[in-house]
């Protein structure tokens, strides 16, 4: 059954998450069950327990799944200092193997969908025309996208570093797409030595845990993403130039960033360097045959992992550093135009009937995407806004941010929008409503700073993709790997660095 996604008005219990018995294809889905490992359903042994935290702790010192301590000074602007491990879970969390493969397959249709997209500039431009009126930084990021188009800017190599993000429901039993990142799609690096680190524990405790390390995909996306890294550097063809990592100024989370340099360098043989808005500003220029140069090097590929949140833009320099790399003929990760398709407003215009059909032509792949897609509404829809008033436990309200931390929640709803109503406020159009998804919860154990927390928690998949396009050639569109996250189940939030989760890895039921 599709869920009703227009912006037209539709009966208010229309809105309401859909429940199963409204068709064959949910009773059937419902109605599946799945074999759950002993650490889900049973506490794990106390003296067990002790070994299992100690030696995760010992493993994740010894193989880099670090970042920096956000207690101590510099943690975050020099390598070395400050080391503590990545909060993450224990063991791995349950997921239904059928779900698995889904995410996996619709990720390259994703990451076409998000090139096709990106070429049409006035669906971009018109779609954010009313969120630019109320919303900064949305507006600057359409300005420099103006402006390329008015320059006729042509991007011939394109990458794009993505991760759909996307939780199941529980009573529904389906995958529901929560987001798509198309910038700075963090933890390529940490992700994949979570999965190592549950495979290690289990293979020395399975028989006490009744656990199949087997069970645990392996995850390859920092090897993946430093594949596409190379091959756009390597169609950028100059041996000389380096692949530039855009960075915050102070980055807790550096060494995942630095697990993807360090595989570009020792398996592809290629450079990089690390750069904040302001010293590319400062250090920057274009040449007049387009070369960007930073520092005096030759930049092939800008990769953003900086840029996404009007945090990063304190000043002009930034901004102008962001204009400066998007007029050069440097391979940017993302484009001004990548960047804008990722916004929550664009994901919400791309749910409506019929707008897919535009940017895809294979009815199969567009009956994919819609599967996963969840209920999704601008607030110019009165019935949705109406029900999320009534009944805000079942929506989330989201602003144009990325990074954690920024979404409406349960009574908030509620005063938010009834605000924007008294006040008649253009706010509402920097805003989106949609469903909220309800995952079940497992026993799960949490590790934060040396100390283990039982909770019961829920999870969140991202599926990572990379994809490669130099004029009408495909280099690359794959699906990469992946990252699960997992939070104590009262917890709205879901960012890791923003604190709210911890790293987690699948285990295949």
């Amino acid at each position: 059954m599709d869920l009703d996604t227009s912006s037209s008005p539709v009966p208010s219990s229309s809105l309401l998450p859909q429940r199963c018995g409204r068709s064959d294809e949910l009773e059937e889905a419902c109605d599946e069950t799945a074999p759950r490992p002993w650490s889900v359903s049973r506490n794990v042994p106390s003296g067990l327990l002790e070994k299992l935290v100690y030696d995760a702790l010992v493993w994740c010192s010894l193989h880099g799944l670090v970042v920096g301590d956000k207690d101590i000074q510099r943690s975050g602007t020099d390598p070395g200092i400050g080391l503590v491990h990545a909060p993450f879970s224990l063991l791995p969390m349950p997921f239904p193997k059928r779900h698995w493969r889904q995410a996996c397959e619709v990720a390259p249709i994703f990451n076409e969908l998000v090139d096709h997209v990106s070429l049409d500039g006035k669906f971009l431009q018109d779609s954010l025309s009313r969120t630019k009126e109320v919303d900064a930084f949305t507006s600057r990021l359409l300005d420099i996208h103006s402006k390329m188009l008015e320059l006729n800017k042509r991007e011939d190599i394109r990458l794009g570093l993505h991760r759909s993000d996307y939780m199941l429901d529980a009573e529904a039993n389906l995958l529901f797409q929560i987001e798509l990142n198309t910038i700075s799609s963090s933890f390529s690096g940490l992700s994949c030595l979570v999965s190592e680190l549950h495979r290690n524990l289990i293979n020395h405790y399975g028989k006490d845990l009744e656990l199949d390390s087997r069970r645990v995909p392996g995850n390859t996306v920092v090897s993946r993403y430093a594949e596409a890294l190379a091959k756009a550097w390597n169609e950028y063809n100059n041996s000389s130039a380096v692949v530039m990592v855009v960075v915050q100024t102070e980055e807790r989370n550096m060494y995942d960033q630095h697990w993807l340099c360090t595989r570009l360098r020792e398996i592809h043989g290629v450079a990089s360097v690390r750069k904040t808005l302001a010293e590319i500003d400062a250090e920057g220029q274009v040449l007049p045959d387009g070369t960007l140069l930073v520092g005096g090097q030759t930049v092939a590929v800008v990769y953003f992992r900086a840029g996404y949140s009007p945090n990063d833009y304190p000043s002009e320099s930034e901004w102008s550093a962001r204009l400066l790399m998007e007029q050069s003929n440097a391979i940017k990760c993302p484009s001004i135009s990548y960047h804008l398709v990722g916004t929550k407003k664009i994901q919400q215009e791309l749910a409506k009937p019929n707008v897919l059909e535009r940017f895809l032509e294979n009815e199969d792949d567009i009956a994919k995407l819609r599967k996963c897609f969840a209920g999704l509404w601008s607030l110019e829809n009165a019935d949705a806004v109406k029900s999320a008033i009534e009944r805000p436990e079942f929506f989330v309200l989201k602003p144009q941010r990325e990074g954690g931390g920024n979404n409406i929640y349960g009574d908030n709803i509620r005063e938010t929008l009834i605000r924007l109503q008294q006040e008649g406020s253009e706010q509402a159009a920097a805003y989106i409503l949609m469903q909220r998804i309800f995952p079940k919860a497992s026993l799960a154990y949490l590790v934060r700073k040396g100390i283990c927390h039982q909770d019961h928690a829920i999870s969140e998949l991202g599926i990572y993709g990379a994809y490669l396009r130099n004029k009408d050639k495909v280099i690359m569109n794959d699906q990469c790997g992946y990252l699960m996250r997992t939070k104590d189940s009262s917890s709205n939030e879901g960012g890791v660095a923003a604190g709210f989760a911890v790293l987690d890895s699948i285990y295949l039921t």
